[in-house]
């Protein structure tokens, strides 16, 4: 199975989306914080291996509690998948904290900041030629 394939693809969104499910209601580890989502997942081909990009919106210090509790909660996780979803093989699970959104959210206020100040400079010329 290629790694882009069509049923790899539907592996990806069945297991992202049980593993979204196993997350918020199943977990009952108060290190997990409760704004935590699972923004993708990739499925090896081979079934063995999963990588889930998890993103926290929190401090670091509760993405890094949340990740903690992820890993010590990863054997539960795996057999409720097992238990959810008839694959060959259950893949082992690694959790890996994404901040592409956080990133995002600062490039956005970067980008409004310089617009803005770019603006009120336009004003300020635009008022003094008057």
């Amino acid at each position: 199975m290629r790694k882009n394939s069509i049923k790899n693809t539907r592996i990806n969104g069945e297991v992202q989306k049980e593993l979204s499910m196993i997350i918020r209601s199943e977990i009952k580890d108060p290190r997990i914080h409760p704004m935590t989502s699972v923004m993708s997942v990739e499925v090896a081909p081979d079934l063995k291996t999963c990588k889930a990009f998890i993103s926290v919106l929190g401090t670091q210090e509760a993405k890094e509690a949340t990740i903690r509790g992820l890993k010590s909660a990863e054997g539960y996780i795996r057999r409720q998948l097992a238990k959810n979803l008839n694959l060959r093989n259950t893949p082992e699970i690694r959790f890996i904290l994404d901040e592409s959104i956080e990133y995002g959210v600062n490039m956005s206020k970067l980008i409004d900041d310089v617009t803005g100040k770019d603006a009120s400079a336009r004003e300020a010329a635009d008022g003094k030629e008057e």
